[in-house]
């Protein structure tokens, strides 16, 4: 599932942003849990079996990082921060002795940044340094396979460096939120998350005219997606990138074709 990244992230920045007091952190509600909808009991059934085939191949470094994924997935139906911080460090766990096993593994580096998110959108203290790590993983997973999960380790680290806070208080940088995200596009243009998340980009650094300039080619490659990103554990990202590229288009005044 990669429609939880872009919330993940947003929360975990927001949270960077804040750095509440102590007694903040004690009387703070929980970050709103996404709609469990009917897609709860699915997204659960693949992590309790994930977690069956880890702990039946505890040696195993794809049982390991599998269900760091599917741990990450779970967090996103948590219904409060104690459910969430359990799921996840699990998914961290779970990746870390994947990296233990094999280090050279992109995807236990990958997972392991997304459930350190997880765990940073429980904490209202403590959220800077999980955003140092999260981008140490993400980073060392561009560097052994950059192609992964659609080009996956580039857009985490584009969407983070592209909402955080920049210097001095985070790791916020326009620049090298463009050039990973430009990369992601570059590795795999047909997953339609990467375009979406550079074009958000687009919006925040003012470059509007590039979206309406591409709009009409955006449309075509959402539509050729739907015929590649298919079956039921692609809804919710439809759902996703739906209402984003929506909101693009209205941020960016994308004029709908005339019928």
């Amino acid at each position: 599932m990669n429609a939880g990244l872009l919330r993940l992230l947003a929360t975990v920045c927001a949270l960077a942003i804040q750095q509440p007091s102590p007694l903040a952190a004690a009387t703070a509600a929980a970050p709103p849990p996404p709609p469990r909808g009917t897609h709860a009991p699915r997204v659960e059934a693949a992590f309790r079996a994930a977690q069956a085939r880890w702990l039946k191949d505890s040696n195993s470094v794809e049982a390991a990082w599998q269900f760091g994924r599917r741990a990450h997935d779970w967090a996103e139906f948590a219904t409060n921060d104690h459910q969430r911080a359990t799921i996840a460090e699990m998914g961290i766990a779970a990746c870390r002795q994947a990296i233990v096993l094999d280090s050279k593994q992109s995807a236990a580096h990958y997972y392991l940044g997304l459930n350190l998110g997880q765990l940073a959108r429980t904490k209202l203290l403590g959220a800077l340094k999980l955003i140092d790590e999260m981008e140490s993983e993400w980073t060392t997973a561009a560097n052994l396979d950059a192609k992964f999960d659609y080009a996956g380790p580039h857009r985490a680290l584009g969407i983070l460096y592209r909402d955080a806070p920049g210097w001095p208080t985070s790791i916020g940088s326009e620049k090298k939120s463009r050039r990973h995200l430009e990369k992601a596009v570059e590795l795999h243009p047909e997953y339609p998350g990467n375009r979406l998340s550079l074009f958000q980009g687009y919006i925040e650094w003012g470059d509007k005219k590039l979206i309406r300039e591409k709009a009409a080619e955006t449309e075509v490659l959402l539509q050729k997606a739907r015929a590649v990103f298919v079956g039921e554990e692609w809804v919710l990202d439809w759902e996703e990138w739906e209402n984003r590229w929506l909101e693009i288009k209205r941020k960016a005044d994308v004029k709908e074709p005339q019928k």
